[in-house]
Protein backbone atom coordinates (compact mmCIF):
# COMPACT_ATOMS: atom_id res chain seq x y z
CA UNK A 1 0.00 0.00 0.00
CA UNK A 2 1.47 3.35 -1.01
CA UNK A 3 1.56 5.95 1.75
CA UNK A 4 2.89 3.70 4.52
CA UNK A 5 5.71 6.17 5.31
CA UNK A 6 3.13 8.73 6.53
CA UNK A 7 3.55 9.79 10.16
CA UNK A 8 0.60 9.23 12.50
CA UNK A 9 2.16 11.21 15.35
CA UNK A 10 -0.53 12.85 17.51
CA UNK A 11 -3.42 11.55 15.43
CA UNK A 12 -6.71 9.92 16.44
CA UNK A 13 -8.76 7.28 14.64
CA UNK A 14 -12.38 7.76 15.75
CA UNK A 15 -13.74 4.52 14.24
CA UNK A 16 -12.09 1.13 14.75
CA UNK A 17 -13.70 -2.32 15.08
CA UNK A 18 -11.36 -4.64 17.03
CA UNK A 19 -12.09 -8.00 18.61
CA UNK A 20 -13.49 -9.70 20.52
CA UNK A 21 -16.61 -9.58 18.37
CA UNK A 22 -19.28 -11.91 17.03
CA UNK A 23 -17.65 -11.68 13.61
CA UNK A 24 -13.94 -12.24 12.92
CA UNK A 25 -11.67 -9.25 13.49
CA UNK A 26 -8.08 -8.68 12.41
CA UNK A 27 -6.81 -7.46 15.80
CA UNK A 28 -8.11 -7.36 19.37
CA UNK A 29 -8.36 -4.27 21.57
CA UNK A 30 -4.85 -4.62 22.96
CA UNK A 31 -3.21 -5.35 19.62
CA UNK A 32 -4.84 -2.41 17.85
CA UNK A 33 -3.94 -0.07 20.73
CA UNK A 34 -0.32 -1.25 20.75
CA UNK A 35 0.01 -0.65 17.01
CA UNK A 36 -1.38 2.87 17.42
CA UNK A 37 0.88 3.55 20.42
CA UNK A 38 3.97 2.46 18.45
CA UNK A 39 3.01 4.93 15.71
CA UNK A 40 2.78 7.77 18.26
CA UNK A 41 -0.96 8.24 17.84
CA UNK A 42 -2.75 10.24 20.52
CA UNK A 43 -5.85 8.04 20.86
CA UNK A 44 -8.19 5.57 19.20
CA UNK A 45 -11.92 4.95 19.51
CA UNK A 46 -13.09 1.34 19.59
CA UNK A 47 -16.62 0.44 18.53
CA UNK A 48 -18.73 -2.71 18.64
CA UNK A 49 -22.20 -3.21 17.20
CA UNK A 50 -23.42 -5.64 19.87
CA UNK A 51 -21.80 -4.70 23.19
CA UNK A 52 -20.44 -1.61 24.97
CA UNK A 53 -16.69 -0.95 24.70
CA UNK A 54 -16.09 1.43 27.63
CA UNK A 55 -14.74 -1.26 29.99
CA UNK A 56 -12.66 -2.80 27.23
CA UNK A 57 -11.18 0.60 26.44
CA UNK A 58 -10.12 1.12 30.07
CA UNK A 59 -8.25 -2.18 30.11
CA UNK A 60 -6.57 -1.49 26.76
CA UNK A 61 -5.53 1.97 27.97
CA UNK A 62 -4.04 0.54 31.15
CA UNK A 63 -2.08 -2.15 29.33
CA UNK A 64 -0.74 -0.01 26.48
CA UNK A 65 -0.51 3.54 27.81
CA UNK A 66 -2.52 4.82 24.84
CA UNK A 67 -5.78 6.72 25.29
CA UNK A 68 -8.37 4.16 24.16
CA UNK A 69 -11.94 5.45 24.10
CA UNK A 70 -15.11 3.39 24.07
CA UNK A 71 -18.84 3.84 24.16
CA UNK A 72 -22.09 2.12 23.39
CA UNK A 73 -24.02 1.45 20.19
CA UNK A 74 -27.80 1.57 20.68
CA UNK A 75 -28.64 -1.68 18.93
CA UNK A 76 -31.08 -4.41 19.91
CA UNK A 77 -28.52 -6.33 21.98
CA UNK A 78 -28.32 -3.56 24.61
CA UNK A 79 -32.04 -2.72 24.53
CA UNK A 80 -32.07 -0.19 21.71
CA UNK A 81 -32.56 3.41 22.82
CA UNK A 82 -31.71 2.47 26.39
CA UNK A 83 -30.82 5.46 28.62
CA UNK A 84 -29.64 3.13 31.39
CA UNK A 85 -27.05 1.61 29.07
CA UNK A 86 -25.87 5.09 28.09
CA UNK A 87 -25.62 6.09 31.76
CA UNK A 88 -23.61 2.97 32.62
CA UNK A 89 -21.27 3.49 29.67
CA UNK A 90 -20.65 7.08 30.73
CA UNK A 91 -19.86 6.05 34.31
CA UNK A 92 -17.35 3.53 32.98
CA UNK A 93 -15.60 6.28 31.03
CA UNK A 94 -17.30 5.79 27.65
CA UNK A 95 -17.35 8.93 25.54
CA UNK A 96 -19.34 7.83 22.47
CA UNK A 97 -23.00 7.00 22.00
CA UNK A 98 -23.68 5.61 18.54
CA UNK A 99 -27.20 5.55 17.22
CA UNK A 100 -28.47 2.18 15.90
CA UNK A 101 -26.48 0.45 13.18
CA UNK A 102 -27.25 -3.22 12.49
CA UNK A 103 -30.61 -2.91 14.31
CA UNK A 104 -31.63 0.32 12.62
CA UNK A 105 -34.77 -1.14 11.01
CA UNK A 106 -35.99 -2.68 14.28
CA UNK A 107 -35.76 0.39 16.51
CA UNK A 108 -38.32 3.15 16.89
CA UNK A 109 -36.51 6.48 17.11
CA UNK A 110 -39.46 8.40 18.52
CA UNK A 111 -38.46 7.80 22.16
CA UNK A 112 -34.99 9.31 21.87
CA UNK A 113 -35.56 12.05 24.46
CA UNK A 114 -34.27 10.23 27.55
CA UNK A 115 -31.13 9.11 25.74
CA UNK A 116 -30.40 12.68 24.66
CA UNK A 117 -30.82 13.87 28.25
CA UNK A 118 -28.15 11.44 29.44
CA UNK A 119 -25.82 12.35 26.56
CA UNK A 120 -26.20 16.03 27.42
CA UNK A 121 -25.76 15.46 31.17
CA UNK A 122 -22.44 13.66 30.68
CA UNK A 123 -21.29 15.80 27.71
CA UNK A 124 -20.87 12.73 25.51
CA UNK A 125 -20.28 12.46 21.77
CA UNK A 126 -23.50 11.60 19.93
CA UNK A 127 -22.77 9.71 16.71
CA UNK A 128 -25.42 9.04 14.09
CA UNK A 129 -24.65 5.40 13.24
CA UNK A 130 -26.61 4.11 10.25
CA UNK A 131 -29.43 6.64 10.28
CA UNK A 132 -30.71 8.07 7.00
CA UNK A 133 -30.12 11.74 6.11
CA UNK A 134 -33.59 12.97 7.10
CA UNK A 135 -33.22 11.20 10.46
CA UNK A 136 -29.74 12.63 10.97
CA UNK A 137 -30.92 16.17 10.31
CA UNK A 138 -33.82 15.74 12.72
CA UNK A 139 -31.52 14.21 15.34
CA UNK A 140 -29.05 17.09 15.07
CA UNK A 141 -31.86 19.57 15.74
CA UNK A 142 -33.16 17.55 18.71
CA UNK A 143 -29.67 17.05 20.11
CA UNK A 144 -28.71 20.70 19.92
CA UNK A 145 -32.02 21.67 21.52
CA UNK A 146 -31.14 19.25 24.35
CA UNK A 147 -27.81 21.02 24.85
CA UNK A 148 -25.60 18.49 23.04
CA UNK A 149 -22.69 20.06 21.19
CA UNK A 150 -20.55 17.03 20.37
CA UNK A 151 -22.27 15.46 17.33
CA UNK A 152 -20.60 13.23 14.76
CA UNK A 153 -22.18 12.10 11.48
CA UNK A 154 -20.77 8.67 10.68
CA UNK A 155 -19.64 7.89 7.10
CA UNK A 156 -22.20 10.05 5.22
CA UNK A 157 -20.99 8.85 1.79
CA UNK A 158 -21.75 5.16 2.40
CA UNK A 159 -24.70 3.58 0.64
CA UNK A 160 -26.29 2.81 4.01
CA UNK A 161 -26.43 6.55 4.83
CA UNK A 162 -26.35 8.06 1.34
CA UNK A 163 -26.21 11.77 2.13
CA UNK A 164 -25.99 14.18 -0.78
CA UNK A 165 -23.42 16.96 -0.74
CA UNK A 166 -26.12 19.50 0.08
CA UNK A 167 -27.40 17.32 2.94
CA UNK A 168 -23.84 17.02 4.22
CA UNK A 169 -23.48 20.79 4.16
CA UNK A 170 -26.72 21.12 6.12
CA UNK A 171 -25.51 18.51 8.64
CA UNK A 172 -22.19 20.32 9.03
CA UNK A 173 -23.98 23.36 10.44
CA UNK A 174 -24.57 21.42 13.64
CA UNK A 175 -22.20 18.46 13.51
CA UNK A 176 -18.84 17.12 12.36
CA UNK A 177 -18.77 14.71 9.41
CA UNK A 178 -16.64 11.56 9.64
CA UNK A 179 -15.32 10.17 6.35
CA UNK A 180 -14.14 6.57 6.61
CA UNK A 181 -11.65 4.66 4.50
CA UNK A 182 -13.52 1.36 4.64
CA UNK A 183 -16.06 2.64 2.11
CA UNK A 184 -13.28 2.77 -0.49
CA UNK A 185 -12.73 -0.95 0.03
CA UNK A 186 -16.29 -2.22 0.48
CA UNK A 187 -18.12 0.10 -1.92
CA UNK A 188 -15.27 1.20 -4.22
CA UNK A 189 -15.87 4.83 -3.27
CA UNK A 190 -13.15 6.94 -4.86
CA UNK A 191 -10.77 9.12 -2.89
CA UNK A 192 -11.86 11.90 -5.23
CA UNK A 193 -15.44 11.66 -3.96
CA UNK A 194 -14.24 12.01 -0.38
CA UNK A 195 -12.08 15.00 -1.27
CA UNK A 196 -15.03 16.58 -3.10
CA UNK A 197 -17.23 16.18 -0.02
CA UNK A 198 -14.56 17.58 2.31
CA UNK A 199 -14.07 20.62 0.10
CA UNK A 200 -17.83 21.14 -0.27
CA UNK A 201 -18.49 21.49 3.47
CA UNK A 202 -15.01 22.69 4.47
CA UNK A 203 -12.26 20.66 6.07
CA UNK A 204 -12.85 22.24 9.49
CA UNK A 205 -16.19 20.42 9.68
CA UNK A 206 -14.70 17.01 8.84
CA UNK A 207 -12.83 14.14 10.43
CA UNK A 208 -11.18 11.26 8.62
CA UNK A 209 -11.12 7.78 10.17
CA UNK A 210 -10.75 4.19 9.02
CA UNK A 211 -13.73 2.07 10.22
CA UNK A 212 -11.28 -0.82 9.85
CA UNK A 213 -10.79 -4.03 11.80
CA UNK A 214 -12.18 -6.52 9.28
CA UNK A 215 -10.00 -9.62 8.73
CA UNK A 216 -9.77 -9.07 4.97
CA UNK A 217 -8.68 -5.41 5.16
CA UNK A 218 -5.42 -3.70 6.22
CA UNK A 219 -4.81 -2.93 9.88
CA UNK A 220 -6.18 0.41 11.10
CA UNK A 221 -2.74 2.03 11.29
CA UNK A 222 -1.73 0.87 7.81
CA UNK A 223 -5.12 1.89 6.47
CA UNK A 224 -4.90 5.35 8.02
CA UNK A 225 -1.44 5.91 6.56
CA UNK A 226 -2.67 4.90 3.11
CA UNK A 227 -5.77 7.09 3.48
CA UNK A 228 -3.76 10.15 4.47
CA UNK A 229 -1.22 9.59 1.69
CA UNK A 230 -4.00 9.20 -0.87
CA UNK A 231 -5.77 12.38 0.28
CA UNK A 232 -2.52 14.35 0.04
CA UNK A 233 -1.81 12.97 -3.44
CA UNK A 234 -5.37 13.97 -4.31
CA UNK A 235 -4.66 17.58 -3.46
CA UNK A 236 -5.52 18.08 0.21
CA UNK A 237 -2.97 20.04 2.23
CA UNK A 238 -1.08 18.40 5.08
CA UNK A 239 -2.28 21.07 7.51
CA UNK A 240 -5.87 20.22 6.59
CA UNK A 241 -5.17 16.51 7.18
CA UNK A 242 -3.68 17.38 10.56
CA UNK A 243 -6.87 19.22 11.48
CA UNK A 244 -9.11 16.33 10.43
CA UNK A 245 -6.97 13.60 12.06
CA UNK A 246 -5.83 15.45 15.17
CA UNK A 247 -7.29 18.85 16.05
CA UNK A 248 -10.90 18.11 15.12
CA UNK A 249 -11.20 14.73 16.90
CA UNK A 250 -9.46 16.11 20.00
CA UNK A 251 -11.91 19.00 20.08
CA UNK A 252 -14.83 16.63 19.53
CA UNK A 253 -13.86 14.11 22.21
CA UNK A 254 -12.00 16.04 24.89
Amino acid sequence: MKGLNVSLEGMIDTHIHPGPDIIPRLLDDIEVAREAQIEGMDAIVIKNHVEPTASRARIASKLTGLKVIGGVTLNETIGGLNPSAVEASAKLGGRFVWMPTISREKINLSNIGEVLEVVAEHDLVLATGHLKPYEILELIDLARSAGIRRILVNHPLTRIVGASLEEQREMSRGAILEHCLVTCFHEQLSIGRIIEAIKYVGYKKCIIATDLGQEHNPSPVDGLKWFIGSLIRGGLKEKHISWMCSSAPKKLIF
